[in-house]
């Protein structure tokens, strides 16, 4: 529903509140890098940041080092860019952080990534889960002919059979992980793909390490926005539910990937730390100067600007569910400031900022 939640919506709400401000719980996005191998034709990045400098590297290390001792829970989300091709960087945050939790016999630590994975091969593959990094979401554009026309690498090549094989390697072999295979929907692949997502269930699906998510690609701020092709409103739903009734009956429910209801923005422990130090909250709206909240410091200490914050959290107060499912839309801005400015200039920051540990 638009608006209030509903009666029984209410506990759930209370729940969610409960984990979203508790001080035990730290979930952090981290990108090691802003650059990237490809070049998708709706990515929304400008790749104007290049990779982690040492001095944010510390940081990163000296924030959980000093948060460590009063968590419960510790999820680290690699994000990009791309973060494999800073794997070097990858390893030594992702080393430090498990040495941290396996003294910290109390403390719940995992790990996640974002990944064209395209350098996921299983020797790297098999590092990382050694690491904790046990979760990855792939993203697949339908079969070669249409991903390869989309998906590009930066040389403009095509990246499908590289991902496959990947893929294949890791369903093989005993490693323990779950892949969230992001299928995304155009106009222009839609014909063919429910003999794709069909394919997708008898490879991968029947493997309970795999799971399936059916996106529409939208128009996220980039460069070819006004160009693409994207499917909207009632034609994009009455899509995506026929390729679930066509390609998917009768599959077991856990290895459909379903979202939360409550966006990770929209929580006070959740916080994104881009390569350059800036702290936000959002991973689309990357550039948008209402996403830069702060900056971390090399001594692990956060400078926050709250009245930059508020607005993404807003959503609790209000109890409005649409909001605290994406509050970057209708998010309030000051008096002239650009809406969701994917590609553009940095912000600059302003005196309002407070230091916290």
């Amino acid at each position: 529903m638009s608006g209030g939640l509903t009666l029984a919506a209410k506990a759930d709400h209370a729940q969610e509140f409960a984990a979203s401000f508790s001080n035990d719980l730290l979930h952090l996005i981290l990108l090691p890098t802003e650059q990237c191998n490809f070049r998708c034709t709706y990515c929304y990045e400008d790749f104007s940041i290049g990779t982690m400098k040492p001095a944010v590297v510390n940081g990163v290390k000296r924030l959980i080092e000093r948060r460590m001792p009063g968590l419960r829970q510790l999820h680290v989300a690699w994000f990009g860019g791309e973060p494999l091709i800073a794997l070097n960087i990858v390893e030594d945050v992702s080393r430090f952080v498990k040495e941290l939790s396996d003294r910290s016999v109390e403390v719940i630590y995992s790990a996640e990534m974002t990944t064209n994975a395209y350098r996921l091969d299983l020797e790297t593959a098999s590092r990382l889960c050694q690491l904790g990094i046990e979760q990855y979401q792939i993203t697949l554009d339908g079969p070669q002919h249409h991903h390869d026309r989309t998906r590009l690498q930066r040389n403009g090549e095509g990246s499908f059979e590289r991902i496959w094989d990947n893929l294949i390697a890791l369903r093989n072999s005993d490693l323990s992980y779950r892949v969230c295979l992001r299928v995304h929907v155009t106009p222009a692949n839609l014909p063919d793909m429910p003999g794709f997502i069909r394919l997708l269930r008898e490879k991968f699906l029947e493997d309970q390490r795999f799971s399936i998510l059916i996106k529409a690609v939208g128009r996220w701020g980039g460069p070819n926005d006004q160009t693409m092709q994207v499917l909207e409103g009632p034609e994009k739903t009455q899509a995506l539910n026929a390729l679930h009734e066509k390609a998917l009956p009768g599959i077991k429910e856990e290895s459909i990937y379903t979202p939360g209801g409550v966006c990770y923005a929209s929580r006070a422990n959740s916080l994104m730390i881009r390569a350059n130090g800036e702290i936000g909250k959002c991973t689309v709206a990357l550039s948008d100067p209402a996403n830069s909240i702060g900056r971390l410091l090399e001594d692990g200490t956060l400078q926050l600007r709250n009245s930059v914050l508020r607005p993404w959290l807003r959503g609790w107060s209000s109890g409005d569910s649409e909001v605290l499912g994406c509050p970057l839309v209708g998010l309030p801005r000051s008096d002239g400031q650009p809406a969701l400015l994917q590609i553009g200039a940095r912000p600059v920051y302003g005196s309002d900022v407070n230091a916290v540990a």
